[in-house]
């Protein structure tokens, strides 16, 4: 998944950053308001960390904007009130979740999973392509009672895929969703991860098709 992180406090930035990448996740961090809508106006997001109070102006400010644009990606406010009138507040905002802080990591990453798992429909994570059967949770393929396990790139790639077959995509939108700007990739290392699917799926029906010219789509015959 890609995160957009809108926190000024450099220190929990960088915590919040390491925690989520372990977790293979691809983070951009925007230490300002002004920061964040030149993001999200260039790039889709599948979740949105947002802190209150920013140096450039409030968060729910932001928040209620961004709403209004009907952008349905989720956000988790991280707030230092504890007031029951402010968590409200940023509810009726439009906030799918909020986080009190100091938090624990583990229970920010939990919230991150509820509200992803909400968002794509209760807990289904596993899918069936074809003769193929994915769990995203799990970060597994099951082919012929054989079990794969995806590494990090491998498992947001097929993802990608997974959630949208027939639709094609670009090399470049592949690399936006794999890595984070502050990655110094060229598109060729898309190639790389799509070999490595390729192989996955070999002899299965569902197949990683490139379109050439546009990029590629996941066929399921």
């Amino acid at each position: 998944m890609r995160f957009l992180l809108v926190e000024d406090n450099e220190q929990l930035a960088r915590a919040i950053l390491d925690r989520l990448s372990i977790e293979g996740h691809v983070v951009d961090h925007a230490p300002c308001l002004e920061d964040a809508t030149a993001f999200i106006d260039t790039t889709d997001y599948d979740l949105i960390l947002l802190d209150i109070m920013l140096p450039d102006g409030d968060g729910r400010t932001f928040l209620e904007q961004h709403r209004r644009t009907a952008d349905a990606t989720p956000v988790i406010v991280l707030t230092a009130r504890s007031e029951v009138s402010d968590r409200v507040g940023v509810l009726d905002l439009g906030a799918d979740d909020y986080i009190t802080k100091p938090f624990d990591f583990s229970e920010l990453q939990a919230r991150c999973r509820a509200v992803l798992r909400r968002r794509g429909g209760a807990a289904r994570n596993q899918v069936a392509l074809g003769d193929v059967l994915f769990d995203s949770l799990a970060g597994t393929l099951s082919i012929g009672g054989q079990t794969i396990h995806l590494r990090n790139r491998e498992l947001r790639l097929f993802e990608v895929f997974a959630g949208a077959p027939e639709q094609i995509f670009s090399k470049s939108k592949l690399v936006d969703r794999l890595f984070s700007y502050d990655d110094d990739v060229s598109e060729n290392a898309i190639e790389v991860y799509v070999g490595r699917l390729r192989r996955h799926l070999s002899g299965t029906r569902a197949q990683i098709v490139t379109v050439r010219g546009l990029g590629y789509r996941m066929s399921i015959s």
